[in-house]
């Protein structure tokens, strides 16, 4: 098991927790919070220290690191980036255990943003989602986007081969050269929503074909920088949220769950109870540390029983 460690501020350990509140643990003596998501264990400690423990730590180490060294990489932007024609992409539902991986490439214009900002579009995370689901319609009318969904099934039989990382630039790579080839005017450039570092990005491409030839960029918090990423991340989240919804009505319930917190052990156990292993593969990452938790449940019920 590999382990990274940080240093974080107060504000940035404040903002960790949020994000990972959905998979919290118990919290373990002079630390602030312990999470487990997507195969990693996260302990902040009260000295600041951020321990990053698992298979493969870096994702989420990267998540916040590159955010602590870089400031965004705004720096490495153009000036005046937000008015230019740019190609953003975004992706839903790594770190959820039932539903989707969603990945989605919008392309904004000058033109466009007037009408982006009186909509209300910026960051997802800042949105209700009853809010996303009321513009989505009205930005699939005037962006050209594209989108991808890989359903649990796909996922589970893909991911042996492509680790979290590799899977999610691939699906970048590829919604953003499908685009970029449909849009008919000049584009000033990709913004990619930084998820691992430029780097690893290309290693994880250099076999893919097509690739896009206009300028990329990498920026964490791409959002920030230009609302192509801000859109990109509603339509992708909206997808995320309505195959929660598909899916989980396929099998008896209204809606499943997103995270990979307690209760969705909880569920993905009554799945196996009433339909066996076979039926929740098909709607949660079974290489999630969730499956085992529900598989244990299981167990503990049918002994007490």
């Amino acid at each position: 098991m590999a382990t990274i460690t940080l240093t974080c501020s107060n504000e940035q350990i404040k903002e960790m927790k949020k994000f990972y509140s959905n998979s919290l643990l118990e919290t373990p003596n002079y630390s602030i919070f312990a999470a487990n998501y997507h195969d990693t264990r996260i302990t902040a400690y009260q000295s600041g220290k951020v321990v990053f423990q698992g298979r493969q730590p870096e994702i989420e180490a990267n998540r916040w690191g590159k955010q602590l060294q870089s400031n965004s990489h705004s720096s490495n932007l153009p000036s005046n980036f937000e008015n230019l024609n740019i190609i953003g992409s975004d992706e839903t539902g790594n770190g959820s255990y039932f539903g989707p991986l969603t990945v989605c490439a919008t392309y904004v214009n000058q033109h466009h943003i007037p009408t982006l900002k009186k909509l209300g579009v910026k960051d997802s995370k800042q949105l209700t989602d009853a809010k996303m689901r009321a513009i989505v319609p009205r930005l699939k009318q005037i962006l050209p986007y594209k989108l991808l969904i890989v359903t649990p099934k796909k996922y589970n039989q893909v991911q042996p081969k492509y680790n979290a990382v590799h899977m999610k630039a691939v699906l970048h790579n590829r919604v953003l050269a499908l685009l970029e080839k449909e849009v008919n005017e000049p584009i000033d450039g990709i913004l990619i929503d930084q998820f691992t570092s430029e780097k690893n990005y290309k290693k994880y491409i250099q076999n893919e074909s097509p690739k896009p030839k206009s300028p990329t960029y990498f920026a964490t918090k791409g959002e920030e920088h230009h609302l192509a990423v801000a859109a990109a991340s509603i339509i992708a989240r909206v997808a995320f949220l309505d195959e929660l919804e598909k899916e989980g009505q396929s099998i008896g319930y209204d809606m499943l769950p997103s995270g990979a917190g307690q209760n969705v052990d909880h569920i993905a156990g009554d799945i196996i109870n009433r339909y066996g292993k076979e039926m929740l593969k098909n709607v949660a990452k079974w290489h999630f540390a969730n499956t085992k938790k529900a598989i244990e449940l299981v167990k503990k019920n049918r002994l007490r029983g």
